[in-house]
């Protein structure tokens, strides 16, 4: 067949470079124009000049707040999506409240300082303090305890395993990251942009590992998938997320989920929930939303026995 001379002379389909370059693709040449260059130095410099999804100081303005509430929601969405991770079980709890032995050893640490200033206030005070904090050390055993638990779960479900999600931090928040990685299941931490820099737990699934600018979005991404909260013993932060869970579910915002408060010693003195029912500012049903755990094993049990009793299993 005799092919079509015109045909043959058009550009390939998957020819990206010219032969010739087009006019704007040469800057002006100093021999015409000696200033040219310097000037358009300056103008390829030019905030105006940046391409305006690649320009930071643009995208921070207040005006694009609500562009970068949508983004800030959107990467971590649809990189869970693609991940498919449907169903979170979320935990919280102290940052401060470290492994056992390094509890130990700040407690030693601070005994050997004592020895050369027995009645040091400030010592006695910090020794105190990390002593109370080894005491709750054990609570990091059993966070990770529990996100073993949950990560060998996916062997019952692998289409829609149950996923640990935290804050990301270290802590508690870190030994159920590490019991999930312990697993070999996927495990998700939500960092948050913060002052000062923060390093996420490195057992953290790397391309699950998110840091937001907002709270707000962050907090989103907690509820949106959490078939239960386990909170374990924490402050302002772990406090925090409880109530605000709390509050959603009070007030049927949300669903009823199950919310599993980890070490009722702590959680009694912390928060007197009879004390507010007495006071009439909440309602005796309000102290069904949540109950109280002591271990791995009792923890993930009870919530399993949950979705049984209220005819939607869990696995």
């Amino acid at each position: 067949m005799k092919q079509n001379k015109d045909i043959l002379s058009c550009a390939h389909p998957l020819k990206e470079e010219r032969s010739e370059p087009l006019p704007f693709q040469i800057p002006k040449p100093a021999e015409e124009d000696p200033e040219a260059p310097l000037r358009l130095k300056k103008i390829l410099s030019s905030a105006s000049y940046r391409q305006a999804d690649q320009d930071v100081d643009f995208l921070n303005q207040d005006e694009l707040r609500s562009f970068r509430l949508q983004v800030d929601f959107l990467k971590a969405e649809q990189t869970l999506k693609e991940n498919r991770v449907d169903n979170t079980i979320v935990v919280f709890g102290g940052t401060r409240i470290k492994e056992p032995g390094e509890s130990k050893r700040k407690v030693d640490g601070l005994k050997a300082a004592l020895e050369s200033k027995p009645n040091d206030p400030v010592l006695l005070r910090k020794l105190e303090v990390a002593e109370r904090v080894y005491a709750k050390s054990h609570y990091y055993n059993i966070a990770r305890e529990f996100g073993r638990l949950v990560g060998e779960s996916r062997r019952q479900a692998p289409e829609h395993p149950c996923v640990i999600m935290t804050g990301g931090g270290p802590g508690l928040m870190e030994a159920a990251n590490r019991g999930a990685y312990d697993s070999g299941a996927l495990t998700v931490g939500l960092n948050i942009n913060l002052p000062y820099e923060q390093f996420p737990n490195p057992y953290i699934t790397p391309e699950l590992c998110f840091r937001f600018h907002y709270f707000a979005m962050r907090k989103l991404h907690f509820l949106l998938r959490a078939k239960a909260l386990v909170v374990f013993p924490g402050g302002y932060g772990t406090f925090d997320e409880l109530f605000e869970t709390l509050t959603l579910m009070q007030t049927r915002k949300i669903k009823q989920t199950p919310v599993v408060l980890v070490g009722e010693s702590f959680w009694k003195k912390a928060f007197n929930v009879d004390f507010l029912i007495c006071e009439g500012v909440i309602d005796p049903e309000d102290r069904e939303l949540f109950w109280y755990a002591e271990t791995a094993e009792e923890i993930w049990q009870s919530i399993l026995d949950w979705y049984n009793i209220n005819g939607e299993p869990l696995i």
